[in-house]
């Protein structure tokens, strides 16, 4: 098990937009597909959603970071603190979903609703394993590899 230790801000920020590009990757094939399925496909609104989200959701994932970071500060991480870190921020993330693609796609209706639980189910699965991922990478190792190359 690995202990939970202090990251810096830099480090919530990379792990924010490493886990935002597969969110929005995600999100634009979700979009896609279920716009598809319902005989309503758009490219753009795809785009749309995935775009509005990375911006939004960047900055509310860093405070969900740091709020959690202070949480599991010194503490063992076992894969039941991360399942519970993974469903707060599904909870925070398939709102945000729904009400993105509800304003996007001009309607709250059984589109948006799909989109939303579609994404439910692929993004706990992704950010479930991006976060044991994280805790893998040694704190300071990618801050060592720029200040390496300013040398």
């Amino acid at each position: 098990m690995a202990i939970y230790k202090q990251e810096s801000h830099y480090r919530s920020i990379i792990k924010g937009i490493s886990w935002r590009f597969i969110a929005t990757a995600d999100t634009i094939i979700v979009v896609l597909l279920i716009t598809c399925i319902s005989g309503q496909c758009s490219l753009e609104n795809a785009l749309k959603i995935g775009f509005f989200e990375f911006l939004i959701k960047l900055a509310i994932y860093y405070i969900h970071e740091r709020i959690w970071q202070r949480l599991l500060f010194g503490k063992e991480v076992h894969p039941r603190q991360t399942l519970y870190k993974t469903i707060s921020w599904r909870i925070i993330a398939t709102t945000g979903t729904f009400i993105i693609s509800g304003l996007i796609l001009n309607s709250f209706d059984e589109i948006a609703l799909y989109i939303a639980l579609t994404e439910l189910v692929t993004k706990f699965i992704l950010y479930y394993f991006h976060e044991r991922l994280w805790l893998r990478l040694p704190l300071g190792k990618i801050r060592d590899l720029f200040l390496r190359d300013k040398k």
